[in-house]
């Protein structure tokens, strides 16, 4: 419908003017208010691609290239990251710039994670860091993951989680709703981006709830991996 489509390009676009406004200090505030720890997150989710050796990995979502960046490191032959911000994609592709490779291809382009310009059974592994809970469709965007899957390929999404033990989760509403946007805010001169940024983790599915959502797909083999006591989880699934 007409109205549902102008919706979804008004979360789009605001979801793209937010993350090229925040750009310069992005990565800068990310390994700040996480004190690093995002950075192990991530070391442990490339480590679990790497269990297959796929040949070719796409990214979504993916921001300043950090996950890409990784996994190319890693050792994978081609790696091709996708994002709708220009503003995060300029500064990852600087980075990608200084980045010593060994006769890999790392790619970072401009485009709609629900809709993607790639062949179907065209990837070993695809990869979501830190970057679902901003789909508008999530459901639309794990069919499009599993198109893109060849038969057997591994679905790998990093997200941030809220942690099950009480007084851990009290503790973490206090500084995710409090202090990390008054900080973020001060830092990046973008107050509502780091107000949204724990709102959209607090609306984000349960992990029983976003695993039923990757089942509905098609996916099997389906787990959710809980790291630093729930602040964090890596949902793994498979194309059978």
């Amino acid at each position: 419908m007409l109205w549902q489509k102008k919706r979804d390009m008004a979360k789009k676009e605001f979801v793209n003017r937010m993350f090229d406004n925040i750009a310069p200090t992005y990565d800068r505030l990310n390994h700040l208010l996480s004190l690093d720890i995002d950075k192990s997150w991530r070391r442990k989710a490339v480590a679990e691609i790497m269990t297959d050796n796929p040949q070719t990995v796409i990214d979504l979502a993916c921001g300043t290239g950090d996950f890409a960046i990784a996994l190319a490191k890693a050792g994978v032959p081609h790696v091709k990251g996708f994002d709708i911000s220009e503003g995060m994609l300029k500064i990852g592709k600087e980075k990608v710039a200084k980045t010593p490779l060994n006769n890999q291809t790392l790619t970072l382009e401009l485009g709609d994670s629900e809709e993607l310009p790639l062949a179907d059974g065209s990837a070993d592994a695809v990869s979501v860091a830190f970057g679902i809970r901003n789909f508008e469709h999530k459901e639309k965007g794990l069919a499009e993951m599993y198109r893109i899957l060849r038969s057997g390929g591994k679905l790998c999404v990093l997200e941030l989680s809220i942690p099950g033990n009480p007084v851990i989760r009290s503790l973490y509403k206090i500084y995710f709703l409090h202090i990390l946007p008054f900080f973020g805010g001060l830092i990046s001169g973008n107050g509502e981006a780091y107000r949204y940024l724990p709102t959209s983790v607090m609306n984000f599915p349960k992990p029983p709830i976003f695993l039923q959502m990757m089942r509905n797909t098609g996916f099997t083999s389906t787990k959710s991996l809980s790291f630093t006591f729930g602040l964090c989880r890596l949902y793994l699934g498979k194309k059978p």
